[in-house]
């Protein structure tokens, strides 16, 4: 089962082409659950290389978690060596079913205070002027008007936006979750409640988060949410 989700999650994050080939920069992705791995590779590797690559990962034993597999030092070399390796661990927010259903209720942390949500008209005319630096105001405009990265969750404090999750990628088949938390707010449970309100927004589809393994203060959310780990995924990029 596992296995399987990180499968739907490979689509989800990399929006695989019709051939179910990765649009870039990776070269390839292999998700490492504890019951198979599953494999993507980039559009740009010549086909019976790809089919071997695909192959090799199939037939290949899983690593434990936070170990790359054997396999893809192999994968490495065919694919002529020099790439980059970087990993992180997979979760499930929640499958999908309603979120009541069965593994489908989040811890959720206890916050005093209300979270804004884009499902609310309002919400977007409060946020609005309160971009973060690290976003750029175009990019603000589009998720706070409802557009690329929506629908979002935030919570605002002191008169700024303390913490954000939203969708980082967002397709028929599921939703990644993305999140970040200004410097002066983190380790107070923030990311980790607007997680679960952005969680509300997305009934019935599968909600994936993913990080990577040296983002402490990320894996850090997926604890305090209980969430189900799934694996890790591995990524090989020139």
């Amino acid at each position: 089962m596992s296995v399987a989700l990180l499968r739907v999650e490979l689509g989800v994050i990399w929006r695989l082409d019709g051939r179910g080939r990765l649009p870039g920069p990776e070269d390839l992705v292999v998700g490492v659950a504890a019951d198979g791995m599953a494999a993507a590779v980039s559009g740009r590797v010549p086909d019976p290389l790809a089919a071997r690559l695909l192959d090799l990962v199939s037939r290949s034993t899983p690593s434990p978690p936070g170990r790359p597999p054997d396999v893809l030092a192999r994968c490495r070399a065919l694919l002529g060596g020099g790439l980059t390796v970087s990993g992180g661990p997979a979760y499930l927010v929640r499958p999908p079913f309603p979120p009541d259903g069965p593994e489908g209720r989040l811890v959720r942390p206890a916050f005093p205070s209300g979270i804004l949500t884009s499902d609310d008209p309002r919400s977007a005319d409060l946020v609005l002027p309160l971009r973060p630096d690290t976003w750029e105001p175009e990019e603000w405009a589009e998720l706070v008007g409802g557009g690329a990265g929506s629908p979002w969750a935030m919570i605002v404090e002191d008169g700024q936006v303390a913490s954000i999750c939203h969708s980082a990628r967002l397709t028929a088949g599921g939703a990644e979750a993305g999140t970040w938390t200004a410097p002066a707010f983190r380790g107070r449970g923030y990311a980790a409640a607007a997680t679960v309100a952005w969680a509300a927004l997305l009934p019935g589809i599968p909600l994936f988060y993913s990080t990577d393994a040296a983002n402490r203060s990320s894996r850090r959310v997926a604890e305090r949410l209980g969430l189900r780990a799934l694996g890790w995924l591995w990524k090989l990029t020139s």
